[in-house]
């Protein structure tokens, strides 16, 4: 099988997710290969694609690509990065970490009444 990747791709493993259906449907996924122009995913079981295009979210690397689905098999999905969307930094990580204080504040509040502390 010939290579037509313009850019090496390195080995990795990511944990990622995916965007891959209407109304924001997500799915995790791992990131077995990425370059500047693309990536291969794996997903634990196997997904059907609907979309030609996904949203690819990493939190290692703390980026988010929107992504163009050139090719899948089973639960394998090659990704090519849309050049005209530059990827941008997670920008919900701020929002969800105070929204998850907050509900461990509650939680903390609801057993510490439960336990008669309060």
């Amino acid at each position: 099988m010939q290579d037509r990747r313009q850019n090496t791709r390195d080995k990795v493993i990511y944990g990622g997710v995916a965007e891959i259906g209407e109304a924001g449907t997500t799915k995790d996924c791992v990131v077995r290969n990425i370059s500047e122009k693309g990536a291969s995913i794996e997903f634990s079981d196997g997904v059907g694609l609907p979309k030609e295009q996904m949203s690819l979210t990493i939190a290692r690397k703390g980026r988010s690509f929107l992504a163009k689905v050139i090719w899948w098999r089973d639960n394998f999905v090659g990704l090519a990065f849309n050049a005209e969307t530059p990827s941008e930094p997670v920008s919900d990580l701020e929002e969800r970490l105070r929204k998850s204080e907050a509900k461990k504040r509650q939680l903390q509040r609801r057993i510490n009444e439960l336990l008669g502390e309060g």
